[in-house]
């Protein structure tokens, strides 16, 4: 039997109030119940418990089709969805530089490859496919927040005394970083878009995960002895959306 997500990969919710309409499946070995997130763009995501069977996630969103057009329509009065595009200009503030993007076509030219020089970054080959634009872009993202995270979170390892095994960088779309019970600490690249200050704190976050994993109160006293702004900058994570472009597809 195949799975929800392979089964479910996209399903009608709702014509209104923007043409972002429809949902996706991800399984969740740590889901013990159906549940819906509804994204402020529009993005509708049903996570499910590992074997849920396709007609069971089809029931469940029937059932709360009125929570979700209730939800997508809140957030399209606040915040109209905005058009694709392809970036000239990024500013990736957690490490306080701007990047101006051109795109050089090459005929015959079937992939997008980049180069950068300086704070200028080009991309070259079959740049009229924005698809593969943007998988350049994200090569790029996941190049940069490699060279830039690892030595920050070596240091705030020392400062806080907890180890870990190695980092890797991710684009989730669930969370901004994440400590495993093998001491890997993955970090969303989107974390280059925030503030200096929610960065640190997401590292220092997920270093005190080697102490403690879970969030007790233990884990919080922890975070606190060397953030002690960390109850404001969690809180800001969570609306921290709107900080990421929406090429990158996060929402």
């Amino acid at each position: 039997m195949q799975s929800a997500a392979k089964q479910l990969s996209l399903f009608s919710v709702s014509e209104e109030p923007d043409a972002l309409s429809g949902f996706s499946v991800r399984e969740s070995s740590r889901a013990r119940r159906l549940s819906i997130k509804v994204y402020p763009r529009g993005r509708v995501e049903v996570v499910v418990p590992k074997r849920t069977r396709s007609r069971d996630v089809q029931a469940f969103v029937a059932e709360n089709q009125a929570w979700i057009r209730k939800t997508r329509a809140a957030f399209a009065a606040k915040h109209a969805p905005e058009p694709f595009r392809l970036p000239v200009r990024i500013n990736l503030r957690a490490i306080e530089r701007i990047f101006g993007v051109v795109y050089q076509p090459r005929e015959g030219a079937r992939t997008v490859r980049y180069r950068l020089n300086g704070d200028i970054l080009s991309l070259y080959g079959k740049t009229d496919d924005e698809a593969q634009c943007v998988v350049a872009l994200k090569r790029w993202l996941a190049a940069t927040a490699r060279e830039y995270f690892e030595p920050r979170l070596r240091g705030l390892s020392a400062l806080t005394g907890n180890s870990y095994k190695r980092m890797q960088v991710r684009g989730q779309k669930t969370c901004w970083g994440s400590h495993s019970s093998t001491g890997t600490i993955s970090i969303n690249y989107c974390l280059l878009f925030l503030a200096p200050a929610a960065l640190r704190y997401l590292m220092i976050h997920e270093l005190c995960h080697a102490r403690y994993m879970n969030h007790s109160r233990r884990f919080w006293r922890l975070v606190g002895r060397f953030e002690a702004q960390y109850r404001r900058l969690d809180r800001g994570l969570a609306d921290s959306w709107k900080a990421i472009p929406t090429w990158v597809g996060l929402y």
